[in-house]
């Protein structure tokens, strides 16, 4: 089991500001590196303290890379229907240069009602924007000239410029919420994969995973899948702190998110089948059954520990997990000290 560091900004700007923000998670990321994490993450949500601090987690990426040498930097995830693949690839592309070829290209298809009306995408093409974005990147980051004729997008002949430093590719990884279907077309296609098991039950997800390890063992490809699966996580040699901080600050997430799904009360799409009850989950939101179902990371060290264990035996010892440290308006200093613990106490000792 290999650990990374994951950045979602759930945070009211009233208690926390986009500069004090950055600057923490800039510090963070410089921890995480000289503590062995395997790579540092972060999303793409716009217009609400539900993740809207991020827009572009390219920016974010590329400061991070600015101040790190090995730590790898993974999108989690751009949004295929809001970007032009011909640019995506390209800023992904610098990128992977500024780096020195430690990029990992997340995708994902998005999934809030609002974010779709903003940018005057219909949500019902989302799954096909998505695979059409995916392929076309890989095109252009694999091949000297490419004339693209897609559904949604037509260009070239272009080469790209720059190349990405990783050849063929930079790997690519699909982010999947609930579909067993999609984790089998990653798998399918040779794809790695990140996910969220906040948002569906333990049941479903081992589903979702078996389907992608098993299109992945028959479509026989080279090396081995990566498995990004993401939690937050509190910890504290206290455990009453660090269950009063999780509380405290999953609640946050809640309320926030609870705002950004409102759009799900009114909407419906088969391309997302069950996202209407979103509404319903976030509204029903219990903290200790959360916690109980592994859906969070809580308590001391040797708790976290065991937490790891379970998580290990339900879905396989072969994930990379992505811990938060920093959710919300969390104080920056109990953040650095929960990912010390995590270092010193729990990553060391898995």
């Amino acid at each position: 089991m290999q650990f990374g560091l994951n950045f979602f900004p759930v945070i009211d700007p009233a208690r926390k500001s986009a500069p004090q923000y950055y600057q923490e998670t800039i510090q963070l990321a410089l921890l995480a590196e000289s503590s062995g994490f395997e790579h540092v993450q972060t999303v793409e949500h716009y217009g609400s303290p539900y993740g809207g601090y991020c827009p572009d987690p390219v920016t974010l990426l590329t400061a991070i890379a600015a101040r790190t040498s090995t730590i790898r930097l993974t999108t989690g995830a751009v949004i295929a229907a809001f970007n032009h693949p011909l640019k995506t690839a390209a800023r992904l592309a610098m990128l992977d240069n500024l780096s020195g070829g430690r990029l990992d290209a997340g995708f994902g298809r998005g999934f809030l009602p609002d974010e779709f009306a903003w940018f005057q995408v219909p949500m019902a093409e989302s799954r096909a924007r998505f695979a059409e974005m995916v392929d076309a990147c890989v095109a252009l980051w694999s091949e000297e000239s490419v004339t693209w004729t897609g559904d949604f997008y037509r260009f070239g002949p272009v080469s790209l410029l720059p190349r990405p430093v990783q050849r063929p590719h930079p790997p690519v990884f699909v982010a999947s919420a609930t579909s067993a279907e999609s984790c089998a077309a990653a798998g399918k296609a040779g794809h790695h994969l990140q996910v969220v098991p906040s948002v569906t039950s333990r049941e479903q997800l081992r589903e979702m995973l078996a389907a992608y390890r098993e299109a992945w063992a028959a479509s026989a490809h080279p090396g081995r899948p990566r498995i990004q699966i993401k939690y937050t996580c509190y910890l504290s040699e206290d455990r009453a702190e660090a269950l009063d901080a999780a509380e405290r600050y999953e609640r946050n997430y809640v309320e926030h998110m609870a705002g950004a799904v409102a759009g799900w009360a009114g909407a419906r799409s088969d391309q997302y089948p069950g996202y209407e009850k979103f509404v319903d989950k976030v509204r029903d939101y219990d903290f200790a059954a959360s916690l109980a179902a592994r859906k969070v990371l809580a308590g001391t060290p040797a708790e976290v520990r065991d937490q790891l264990a379970a998580i290990a035996q339900w879905y396989g010892d072969d994930l990379t997990v992505s811990i938060q440290v920093n959710p919300g308006h969390m104080p920056y200093e109990q953040s650095e000290r929960a990912l010390r613990l995590f270092a010193d106490h729990v990553m060391a000792e898995v």
